[in-house]
């Protein structure tokens, strides 16, 4: 297999991570940033956005993140929710992705015809965007994982954070030195999800 294949089966989710990152905060920025800038996206529209949080702001979010769930989840369950993200808070940052949707607004004026397709060309680019940006860190031995708790905390980490009214969160990828690694990955049959025709 090529090292791009290797690569791709070395991304994991990595929920056990800590602060013991080799690299500088400038080569980890320029991960991320050529990362994110080398993914394709619609029109070359180049919707994404990204904001890293490091140290002390990275802790923050997980405050903000436990502070919301509090009220929202019951007071049995809420003690493995505070285990979980605890997890989360023990990295050493998390990289919050956006969209901009007045990119995607304006696409929809120019390209009526495809109006309806662009929020959806969006999120496949941000997946995209996420992807790459996981992947790189992963070849650097960087354990992160994907997380969604957009919505409900889109307000405060708006507010926190000066992010412009037409960022749209879509994800928040806590990472940091592998503590724990992954589980085997089981994999479904390949007859069940690919077809070749000549």
């Amino acid at each position: 297999m090529t090292t791009f294949i290797d690569a791709l089966k070395n991304r994991r989710s990595i929920y056990g991570i800590g602060k013991d990152i080799s690299l500088t905060e400038a080569e980890l920025e320029n991960i991320i940033q050529t990362a994110v800038k080398e993914s394709p996206s619609s029109f070359n529209s180049q919707t994404s956005r990204v904001v890293i949080l490091l140290d002390d702001a990275h802790a923050k979010l997980w405050s903000i993140v436990e502070n919301t769930l509090k009220p929202l989840t019951p007071a049995e369950a809420f003690p493995s929710t505070q285990e979980k993200l605890a997890g989360f808070a023990a990295g050493k940052g998390t990289i919050l992705f956006f969209e901009d949707t007045d990119v995607v607004k304006s696409l929809q004026d120019q390209f009526a015809l495809y109006a309806d397709n662009f929020p959806i060309w969006s999120d496949q680019s941000t997946g995209i965007a996420q992807h790459s940006v996981w992947v790189a860190l992963a070849e650097q031995n960087i354990g992160a994982s994907l997380q969604h708790y957009n919505p409900i905390i889109d307000a405060e980490v708006a507010s926190t954070w000066d992010i412009p009214a037409n960022w749209k969160l879509t994800g928040q990828m806590p990472f940091g030195s592998v503590e724990a690694t992954a589980g085997e990955k089981e994999y479904m049959d390949d007859s069940a999800r690919f077809r070749t025709i000549k």
